[in-house]
């Protein structure tokens, strides 16, 4: 027969997975998403990852034209649909956000967005200069570009934004289907971010995919940062209400164990 000890332990772990998944599911994107930018970082000057990057702007661009692929009308949709990665947008929406946030007095969701977004910012301005790479062709461009091309700012930007959003929203919605939902909106404002970059000749691809694995890194470092002050939190709040508590209440069960 199984101990009590023994049932003990593995409801523990089994309500460890559970607690624990989402902290383990952000390290692994966090990991891949700096692995990703540093091997496109170190390909993008070979010759595959320019043989890759000029396939993917001619398929876009057919023929080095200055119209994009397909009817007039997708090319000034995607000059619409571009801002939605754009410092002056995202800024706006992040301020609004974080007023919110503090008239919630969710300060400390606040400040992390906050800081999401200025290191975003920094974190792009910042390898733009190191790197230095040019851009596609100035004729095959629909939109000016005043800086370097790796990483996209936008693609970066709009992850970091859409992405923080997206899981703050997910606790707002218990049912797994629109939790499901709300990530995949936000996914799916990320994507267009990215493809709008590459279709209007503003960014090579690999700027985009490296501003998408880069922005996916630094918002799961930050949730893990929210997620670690929260869970501290949890407990120093447990360890208050069990003081409060008579000794015989304590000590009748032992909390590891209950529902259990």
């Amino acid at each position: 027969m199984i101990s009590s000890e023994t049932t003990a332990l593995v409801g523990r772990v089994r309500r460890l997975a559970r607690t624990e998944f989402s902290a383990l599911a952000a390290v692994l994107v966090l990991v891949a998403g700096v692995a990703a930018f540093a091997k496109l970082a170190h390909g993008m000057a070979g010759a595959d990852g320019l043989e890759f990057d000029r396939a993917v702007l001619l398929a876009m661009r057919p023929g080095g034209a200055a119209d994009g692929w397909g009817p007039p009308w997708l090319e000034t949709a995607a000059l619409d649909l571009t801002s939605l990665g754009g410092i002056a947008v995202l800024g706006l929406f992040g301020l609004i956000v974080v007023l919110f946030l503090i008239l919630q007095r969710k300060r400390l969701s606040a400040l992390l967005l906050a800081l999401g977004l200025a290191g975003g910012v920094g974190l792009s301005e910042g390898l733009k200069a190191v790197f230095g790479r040019d851009r596609p062709p100035e004729a095959w461009r629909a939109v000016e570009a005043v800086n370097a091309s790796f990483p996209s700012g936008h693609a970066l930007l709009a992850t970091v934004f859409y992405l923080s959003m997206g899981v703050m929203l997910t606790r707002a919605f218990p049912p797994r289907h629109l939790k499901a939902c709300v990530l995949g909106v936000a996914l799916l404002l990320t994507l267009i971010v990215g493809l709008t970059r590459v279709y209007l000749a503003a960014h090579w691809a690999s700027d985009v995919l490296a501003g998408w694995s880069l922005g996916a890194a630094w918002a799961m470092a930050l949730w893990l940062v929210a997620h670690a002050v929260q869970r501290r939190q949890s407990v120093r709040d447990r360890r208050a209400h069990a003081a409060l508590l008579p000794d015989d209440t304590v000590t009748a069960k032992d909390p590891s164990v209950i529902g259990e």
